[in-house]
């Protein structure tokens, strides 16, 4: 007899080897004898070997030896490719007349496919990625192709089903759980769900019946030939209790039911099942059902409904476990199959909707993924995945050895020793080593589930109980006042009842749900708690239950700011620091994404990102769905601008920094509008023929006024003007050539409606185009050419002052090269000091007299004598008076490197440069926070005196105004 068999567990498995093949041989001799004959010297020993270890192979071959004993003789047992399974199932029941038949047939085919299997896991040693996929494929074979037999053989009883237009309905079989991830157990149990397209009656029989029968009966036939129990055995156990409904549901409903069904009554732990939910085999319908069902198992929102009911369910298995004593369970004990599985699944539940790489089935697949979008570390994935793989393994090895559902450790030393075997005695040369191993494996899990999903949420802990007891009370409201007043003195108690009073009158008619009341039960004391932590006040929780009474109906945002602490903290902070963001996230309240790692928004990225991350969110969108990516646009921009402002609100950038950022973000938004229009208008038109073969769009945006000068607020428009420098006789060169200023024109157009159209997320800006050459009457994109035209002999003094702070924010080098030539000829042109100095005066009081909102308690930080404006008109004039002798001032266009540059050829003196620089940063500053605000730019009239009549004098000493106060 051959040894194969090797130490330290010689003794005990080469006993149950010489018993094996003893009871093989003893029963079937013949057999014993042809395959001791006819098979190789190493398929004898595999047999053998495979018979020591599974019991269920020794089973098999007692059970149906000539087709076990054949896989070793013909050495099939060493093909290393999957097999066609549903090839070779179908040539064997070609012949199959009779449900008993098929019955037959699919067993012992079973029966030789595990066996295959378990020879290639137990003995030859092939990967586990090999192993799940001939489980998954072995079983979707089994169900398709008894599904295929048993539909023709129900046509010939009751008829095809069809729907209204005569179209011939077929039973569609989604598989759940590991089947449907493609990653089954050997021994699983396979659970699934029934549908079909469309109503409808059969056809081809004298008596009709309806699909809904039809498929009820092809469905319980589909059951009983994989679920009975036969002489030989069964196929698979099947479970349909995740059917909408349950057991008490219809046994198969239409593609309508089933989207009704999840999107009225869908629960929890349904969107969890249904991640891996998929239909089995290919069809013109699989696209569709899954379309339909995406939205109820993805949302389109950063969702945190599923951590707690997640968790939930994990305590309820850890019950179960200990309720049934599940000692050495690798699946469902701490550091599990399970809790890797709930690590991942969370996370695809949380981001899916958003990042629609990580709608994937497959757990090995997704692990990347999450690496990829940073959702967990390098080091977290590489826990997982090592300790996933191990435990599959090792899961599979215990189920191949008696072919039953079980994931507990053996106590018998023959299934302990045929596992380490298995496993390599090498590497655990007992079953202590191996129990160590694998303690170090599952605590590291768990170690990870505890960091990355949490065993409860932080914020139970923290209810303060006197703002739970006001909150749930149903006192008078005088008693109610007294409360307030006596531990919060320094509030205005009556009006913070109000707050309260009118938040649960607002709560009481809203179609809230359960689970919605149940978070904001315990979330409205937790925030009043945090309030008060950061001395907050009735004007704070004013704002933040204004933001609640627009999200409460969307309990994924509730159970965001209940389950995160640090996202709850932070936007108390923001709310008390800007109605403005208060009422920005109100308003999108997809910005509460944003608060879940407050690191992010104390870092806003770097000027040169803000292009790269927009591309990189864009191309997640296909280019044809422009709606989506106008959508996107917006989101991205509010994003963006979120963390510009919790950067500022925490002091993290200066005030030449915000306007720097947001004017980064600004051009990188016109960047990529640009490129979409461009690519719509010349999908339909082609490009100009001077285009066709180079990358050049040959047009530029150039960007006026705060654009122009990198002086961007908050809610700032932009100022732009669009040029080309196209020939004027050129044409595009598509199926509908236009003449390039045509084109142009619509190129223009449908900028201006990506960033015009008003959608959920707002506007995308709004645009401002009166500066282009001959204003609102002129076209809307310029030849270079005539632009250069208009500026040297058209434009007004006021056009050239405009023009000062006036630069190209998109283009190819070659047009921003000619635009910023034309810019330069024109402000280093001589001017007549008098008339230049009249005009502007004269503009300049013009506009202080319609604009001016000065009083004489406050002043208009903008119109006001000594305000921004006066800084800017002085800024221009030096620089249109002085540029034809000093021609670098004419370089920037941004007011603070123009002082620079005037005091470096000594127009300005240092002092001069520096007051002007400090007194103009500090009025920006301070239209910035009341920007936050939402107030008005006013400024206390003894504050803006400070230095606003230094401003003016230096003002005086080049311009003068007719109004000096």
């Amino acid at each position: 007899m051959t040894t194969i068999i090797r130490k330290p567990f010689i003794s005990c498995l080469e006993n149950q080897q010489q018993k094996s093949w003893q009871q093989f041989s003893s029963q079937y001799p013949e057999f014993a004898q042809s395959l001791t004959e006819k098979a190789s010297s190493q398929a004898l020993a595999d047999f053998k070997h495979v018979i020591t270890l599974s019991d269920f192979v020794l089973r098999s071959a007692l059970q149906a030896p000539e087709i076990v004993i054949n896989l070793f003789v013909t050495e099939s047992v060493y093909q290393k490719n999957t097999p066609n399974y549903n090839s070779l199932l179908k040539a064997q029941l070609q012949d199959c007349q009779t449900e008993e038949a098929l019955h037959r047939q699919l067993r012992l085919f079973r029966l030789v496919q595990m066996v295959h299997i378990a020879t290639a896991d137990l003995v030859l040693n092939i990967s586990l990625d090999e192993s799940l996929k001939r489980l998954s494929e072995l079983a979707d074979a089994l169900i398709l192709e008894a599904l295929a037999w048993l539909s023709e053989f129900c046509y010939q009883k009751w008829g095809k089903p069809t729907n209204k237009l005569g179209e011939i309905q077929p039973l569609l079989v989604y598989g759940m759980g590991k089947l449907g991830g493609k990653e089954l157990n050997f021994s699983s149990d396979i659970d699934l769900i029934f549908v079909y397209p469309e109503t409808g009656e059969t056809v081809g029989v004298r008596r009709s019946i309806d699909n809904q029968l039809f498929f009820t009966r092809l469905g319980q036939k589909l059951i009983t030939a994989l679920h009975q129990k036969t002489e030989d055995g069964f196929v698979y156990r099947v479970d349909m209790r995740l059917r909408p409904f349950g057991e008490s549901g219809p046994l198969v409903l239409t593609f309508n039911a089933m989207e009704d069904y999840y999107q009225e009554q869908g629960r929890d732990w349904e969107r969890y099942a249904m991640l891996k939910a998929r239909l089995i085999g290919e069809g013109k319908y699989h696209g569709k059902l899954s379309d339909l069902l995406r939205p109820f198992v993805y949302r389109r929102y950063i969702d945190f409904s599923v951590i707690d009911s997640l968790r939930r369910m994990k305590m309820m298995i850890a019950q179960e476990v200990r309720r049934k004593k599940l000692t050495g369970n690798i699946k469902l004990g701490a550091g599990g199959i399970r809790e890797v599985e709930f690590i991942v699944q969370v996370f695809q539940l949380i981001r899916g909707g958003r990042i629609k790489e990580l709608q994937q089935r497959n757990l090995l697949t997704v692990l990347p993924i999450l690496v990829k979008h940073q959702e967990i570390s390098e080091h977290s994935e590489q826990v997982l995945e090592k300790a996933y793989r191990f435990l599959r393994r090792v899961e599979n090895i215990i189920q191949a050895i008696d072919d039953k559902q079980t994931q507990t450790l053996p106590d018998e030393p023959l299934d302990q020793a045929r596992i380490l075997h298995v496993l390599g005695d090498e590497t655990f040369p007992n079953w202590s080593s191996f129990l160590e191993y694998l303690q170090r494996l599952t605590s590291a899990v768990h170690q990870e589930f505890i960091v990355l999903i949490g065993e409860e949420s932080p914020n139970h802990q923290m209810e303060n109980e006197q703002w739970v007891t006001l909150w749930e009370s149903e006192w008078p409201d005088d008693e109610s006042v007294d409360w307030i007043a006596s531990h919060q003195p320094n509030w205005h108690a009556e009006k913070t009842w109000q707050l309260l009073v009118d938040l649960k009158r607002d709560f009481k008619q809203r179609s809230i749900g359960n689970r919605g009341r149940q978070i904001i039960s315990k979330l409205v004391p937790i925030l009043i708690s945090h309030i008060v932590n950061i001395n907050g006040n009735e004007i704070t929780l004013e704002r933040i239950t204004w933001l609640l009474t627009k999200i409460v109906t969307r309990t994924a945002y509730l159970e965001l700011l209940y389950e995160n602490e640090g996202a709850l903290k932070h936007l108390v902070k923001l709310c008390q620091a800007s109605s403005w963001l208060a009422e920005h996230m109100a308003k999108y309240p997809i910005l509460l994404d944003e608060l879940i790692d407050p690191k992010l928004l104390n870092n806003p990225p770097e000027f040169s990102s803000y292009a790269a991350d927009l591309r990189q969110v864009l191309l997640r969108i296909p280019e044809e769905d422009l709606e989506a990516q106008m959508d996107m646009l917006r989101q991205f921009k509010q994003a963006q601008q979120l963390r510009i402002a919790a950067a500022d609100i925490a002091g993290v950038l200066p005030i030449t920094k915000v306007s720097d950022h947001l004017t980064a973000l600004a051009e990188a938004i016109i960047g990529e509008v640009v490129n979409m229009a461009w690519q719509q208008v010349s999908e339909r038109f082609g490009v100009p023929l001077s285009l066709a073969d180079s990358d050049d769009k040959g047009f530029a945006v150039i960007g006026y006024g705060k654009m122009g000068g990198f002086e961007l607020g908050y809610s700032s428009d932009l100022d732009l003007v669009f040029i080309h420098n196209c020939k004027l006789d050129d044409q595009t060169n598509g199926l509908k050539p236009v003449m390039a200023s045509q084109f142009y024109a619509k190129l223009a157009q449908r900028i201006m409606h990506i960033f015009n159209t008003k959608m959920n997320n707002g506007v995308l800006y709004e645009l401002d185009m009166r500066l282009r050459p001959s204003g609102n009457s002129g076209v809307l994109v310029v030849n270079i050419e005539t632009f250069k035209q208009y500026q040297e002999n058209e434009a007004w003094t006021w056009e050239h002052q405009a023009l000062v702070r006036a630069r190209a924010v998109y283009g190819n080098q070659h047009i921003i090269d000619q635009y910023n030539e034309i810019r330069r000829k024109i402000l280093v042109q001589p001017r007549d000091e008098n008339v230049l100095k009249k005009e502007v005066v004269d503009m300049r009081n013009k506009m202080r007299d319609h604009l001016d909102k000065s009083t004489d308690e406050l002043f208009d930080i903008k119109q006001g004598q000594g305000g921004l404006v006066d800084i800017e008109f002085l800024t221009q004039y030096l620089v249109l008076n002085y540029s034809a002798k000093y021609h670098e001032i004419s370089q920037y266009s941004d007011n603070i490197r123009i002082f620079t540059t005037l005091a470096n050829v000594d127009i300005l003196t240092n002092e001069q440069k520096d007051l002007l620089i400090e007194h103009y940063c500090q009025l920006r500053n301070f239209g910035h926070k009341t920007s936050l605000q939402n107030q008005s730019a006013m400024m206390n009239a003894q504050q803006f005196d400070h230095n606003s009549k230094k401003i003016t004098e230096i003002t005086q000493q080049f311009l003068v105004y007719n109004k000096i106060n």
